[in-house]
């Protein structure tokens, strides 16, 4: 069977985020109008070691793992669902050449494509020289991307890309781009921030656009992530830098709200339930809660009340009680993006301005590009924590503390034996 190639260019894509970009949130962002959609990084070993099910009861493909502690119980690693066919890119964290490509051809089949991370700087995916400790070996990133190029790439007719952070130094971002261009891979995607750097702080574009032609010369297409907040960005950055074949990926803005990929996106109050509406079904309890309470700002009187749901059922019950609310004072009641971590709320009304000023800013900051200045090294220490932030930290951290309490004590797994049908 001919297969096509995936394509990346001019393209809305969703993020890979750990936690929350598992199947319920990749439905929603292809639901409201995403290209491709990125899994959460999972690690080389984690897949070799898991086994292929086909669930005929959800119609979905489940890569399972045993757990040794209760053997009569599985966890789900990744679900892919028949309507992610054709969009879906499989994120791999690796250090090493023969793991890789023994995972990726485990899920090459199911997937349209294999991305490494290059990019993450967490501890999760740095140990083992993952994730953006890559960037400091740049000959074992591109042996690894070379060997998914010519062993799994190639053969499978599937496209191979990865994602990095840049340096605060220009040649040191265009020698690390050149070598990886040479490797085969088929996308770059660019997270405009360095290893150091957090997401409140502003993404940096100083250099995009030199690198940006050096890439697409080696017939390397390109997706820039960073702060991306709503559809309008796409068309606005491809304007800015005369490129149409630009992508731009999203990720805190699909993680508050996944309608973010639409002309219109929805309200909070809406999108919270599609997603108890896809995760009952394919998903797991704490995962759910997780991401729900992203979506919900903690100011309003319904995070708690989300907060101290036990089960799928509660969660239910307390979403009925929203449902028959009418309440403009309540941001649960606007549509909630953000802007370098911090919360901002629109009404309908209030899309077109909003929309309008980001525009201004993109185009604004190109225009003014001078090569004489932005090509300087610039300052990538992480900012002072705002105040607010401060205290989202401590939530999460308390709510963390008390999720990982329950789960030593009742060992809740990530998916029930009894939702993986052979």
């Amino acid at each position: 069977m001919l297969r096509t190639m995936l394509e990346y260019t001019n393209k809305l894509c969703l993020a890979p985020m750990v936690r929350s970009g598992e199947l319920p949130m990749r439905l929603l962002a292809l639901k409201y109008g995403a290209d491709l959609v990125w899994t959460p990084e999972l690690v080389d070993k984690k897949i070799i070691q898991s086994k292929r099910i086909i669930n005929a009861e959800l119609s979905t493909i489940d890569y399972v793992a045993e757990n040794h502690q209760k053997p009569d119980r599985k966890t789900v690693i990744f679900r892919k669902h028949p309507k992610e066919t054709g969009k879906l890119v499989f994120q791999m964290g690796s250090s090493d050449p023969e793991l890789a490509v023994e995972a990726a051809k485990k899920v090459i089949d199911d997937v349209d494509g294999i991305d490494l991370n290059c990019g993450c700087p967490k501890n999760f995916s740095t140990h083992s020289g993952m994730g953006a400790e890559l960037l400091k070996t740049p000959e074992k990133l591109c042996s690894i991307l070379t060997s998914l190029v010519e062993n799994v790439g190639k053969p499978n007719g599937k496209a191979i890309s990865c994602k990095i952070r840049l340096f605060n130094n220009f040649e040191s971002s265009k020698a690390l781009i050149e070598k990886i261009c040479t490797t085969g891979i088929t996308n770059l995607t660019i997270h405009c921030r360095t290893p150091v750097m957090r997401n409140r702080q502003d993404p940096v574009w100083n250099f995009l656009p030199k690198l940006i032609p050096i890439i697409e010369q080696s017939g390397v297409s390109v997706v820039l992530n960073g702060n991306f907040q709503n559809k309008q960005d796409l068309k606005s950055i491809q304007q800015a830098l005369n490129n149409d074949k630009l992508s731009i990926m999203f990720g805190e803005a699909a993680e508050s709200n996944p309608s973010v990929f639409s002309d219109e996106p929805v309200l909070q109050s809406q999108i919270i339930q599609e997603l108890y509406d896809i995760s009952t079904k394919y998903y797991v309890f704490p995962g759910t809660k997780y991401m729900m309470l992203n979506m919900i700002n903690g100011k309003s009187r319904y995070y708690q009340i989300i907060a101290k749901t036990k089960n799928f059922e509660q969660m239910g019950d307390a979403l009925k009680n929203i449902s028959g609310d009418i309440n403009d004072s309540d941001k649960l009641f606007y549509t909630m993006n953000r802007d370098c971590q911090k919360a901002i709320f629109l009404k309908p009304e209030d899309l077109a301005a909003h929309l309008e000023k980001r525009h201004k800013r993109i185009t604004g900051f190109f225009t003014a590009w001078d090569e004489s200045t932005m090509l300087q090294d610039f300052d990538d220490e992480p900012t002072p924590k705002r105040p607010a932030e401060q205290q989202h930290q401590q939530q999460d951290t308390k709510r963390q503390k008390k999720q990982q309490k329950k789960k030593n004590k009742n060992k809740t797994f990530d998916t029930p034996i009894e939702s993986v049908k052979a």
